[in-house]
């Protein structure tokens, strides 16, 4: 708790710096100069957070950011950045203060308007699928590829798409399968929206003219080629409970014709749902399913809950692949705005798989900025059939250059151990991995944003372990110190015993130990105020009143 109060009031007291065009010094504390424009911005900054106008003075408000810096000097000089929890705990942080620079940001812009076009309005769409393992080899790959560059030739030639779908397609329900009563679906998907299918094929169908058939496209499934029936505008969303009477024979039938007459006579549906449903996840909730679109459920139950215009409205018994079906509807949902629906849609970009897309524009980038140089040794690594037979002067050499970084063979022997990819691959993947790793090692270098943020951090941290050791833990354990705090300032408690206010003298005696401390390193420090700077920001502020 007290960690997190130390680092929430650091970045009030020491927000990012603002350019500013005033750069004189206002003062110097053991040689290391603040400017006008540093206090400034933090003195600003403050402000919001500041309702006492007491606390809003300058002079006051410098004296505490000197505090401060004399607070971290002595943290850096007793050695505390040394500290191995103190290390880890900034290593951790590094890692999440880097993430929202792996992603382009254009980049995810695109796929959040793109996200919500696919929310709006929903694609009906058929496909054929020739599988691959993602691992698969050059040839394996080059001969998927081919098969469904046939199989388009074919559609495009004029063959009926669900024909050829039934013929070769290698998604099972193209075919269906008779034994078990699941109908051939002859490649045909219905509609769907944004994040119902893998992001690849999703793209793809979007990217589909209606009526046209899409070039071959690869997904972690294999290869596949996709036609577009229609788009139109999503329906939205929707919640509903239904009644499910498992069967399709007559006695379910019978069954479910009862339970609507009992409906017809003003019976509750939750209540009936809780005593006749045969879907057991649902019947305690009574029927209540989560919410969903077009393309979740199976399309007879999908029309009919769509059907449905009015909250309460409940529909007439239907048949499914799974029984009998009586829908109510609760509520409707239709597509929210761009505005309300963008921080959604954004925090469901960013925590799936899709958010890679970005990295690799960040990749792509990067590439064109450093200077990227594979030796000669790659060569005999992509042919060797198998990387335990390479002779051990080669591991030791370079094999790739990211500026001034070299990076050895046997890194990349390291890396590519017990992947089951082709060489050449890879090797792209270790090359990408190398270039994200230099960008991130040297983020202080290249962005001073990522810098200023990283270290008000560290002396944040820096700042908390300090007075942990020189304020909170000796005001909690030094109890004779506390007593004899108490003992010495008797008469401002009233007389009251410690027992009974020993949180309020705890507190008294924690604000004594930190200023008799501050008054030992302002008696050992060499601290200079420029007075012309300061005057002329107390006026500055005053005028601004």
């Amino acid at each position: 708790m007290k960690k997190s109060i130390v680092l929430i009031l650091l970045f009030i007291i020491s927000g990012l710096t603002t350019a500013q065009e005033n750069n004189a010094v206002i003062a110097t504390v053991n040689g290391e100069k603040i400017t006008v424009s540093d206090f400034r911005s933090i003195y600003e900054r403050n402000l919001d957070a500041i309702d006492n106008e007491d606390a809003k003075d300058v002079v006051k408000n410098l004296e505490l950011f000197i505090n401060y810096k004399l607070k971290v000097a002595a943290a850096y000089r007793l050695k505390f950045d040394t500290l191995p929890n103190y290390r880890k705990e900034i290593e951790g942080y590094k890692r999440q203060l880097a993430i929202p620079y792996l992603r382009d940001s254009a980049q995810i812009s695109k796929m959040i308007a793109d996200a919500y076009y696919r929310t709006k309005y929903e694609v009906k769409a058929k496909h054929i699928l020739i599988r691959l393992s993602k691992n698969a080899t050059p040839k394996d790959t080059l001969n998927a590829f081919n098969r469904i560059s046939k199989i388009r030739d074919r559609i495009v030639k004029g063959e009926k798409f669900e024909k050829v779908a039934v013929e070769t397609s290698e998604d099972p329900s193209a075919k269906g399968d008779v034994k078990r009563g699941i109908p051939a679906n002859k490649g045909n998907l219905g509609y769907f929206t944004a994040f119902r299918m893998v992001y690849p094929f999703e793209s793809a169908a979007y990217n589909t003219k209606v009526g046209e058939v899409s070039p071959p496209f690869r997904t972690s499934f294999g290869y596949h080629i996709v036609k577009v029936d229609t788009i139109r505008p999503s329906k939205g969303e929707l919640e509903v409970a239904h009644i499910l009477i498992r069967g399709n024979t007559p006695n379910s039938k019978k069954k479910i014709d009862s339970v609507y007459e009992k409906l017809e006579k003003n019976e509750r549906f939750k209540h009936l749902a809780r005593d006749y449903s045969d879907d057991f996840s649902t019947k305690k909730r009574g029927g209540k399913l989560r919410k969903f679109g077009s393309g979740v459920m199976v399309k007879e139950f999908e029309d009919v809950a769509f059907s449905l215009q009015k909250e309460g409205e409940y529909s007439k018994p239907f048949q499914t692949k799974y029984g009998w079906h009586i829908i109510q509807l609760i509520k409707k949902h239709p597509v929210q705005s761009f505005e309300e629906l963008e921080p959604q849609l954004r925090n469901r970009i960013l925590n799936s798989p899709i958010a890679k897309l970005s990295e690799k524009a960040v990749i792509a980038k990067l590439n064109s900025k450093y200077v990227v140089t594979v030796k000669d040794a790659v060569k005999p690594i992509l042919s060797a059939g198998n990387l335990s037979s390479l002779p051990e002067n080669l591991k030791k050499e370079g094999l790739l250059r990211i500026n001034e970084k070299e990076i050895f063979v046997d890194e990349f022997l390291a890396y590519a151990k017990g992947k089951n990819q082709s060489l050449i691959d890879v090797f792209s993947d270790f090359k990408d991995q190398q270039i994200i790793n230099y960008y991130k090692n040297n983020l202080e270098k290249s962005e001073p944003e990522y810098a200023k943020t990283l270290n008000e951090y560290k002396d944040g941290l820096l700042l908390f372990e300090l007075m942990q050791q020189k304020v909170w833990d000796k005001s909690t354990k030094d109890t004779l110190g506390l007593k004899e705090y108490y003992g010495s300032h008797r008469n401002n408690y009233q007389g009251k015993p410690l027992k009974a206010i020993r949180g309020r003298v705890m507190n008294d005696y924690q604000n004594y130990l930190d200023s008799t401390w501050v008054a030992d390193l302002r008696k050992n420090s060499d601290i200079k105020i420029n007075k012309k700077q300061l005057r002329k920001l107390v006026s500055f502020y005053k005028k601004d009143e």
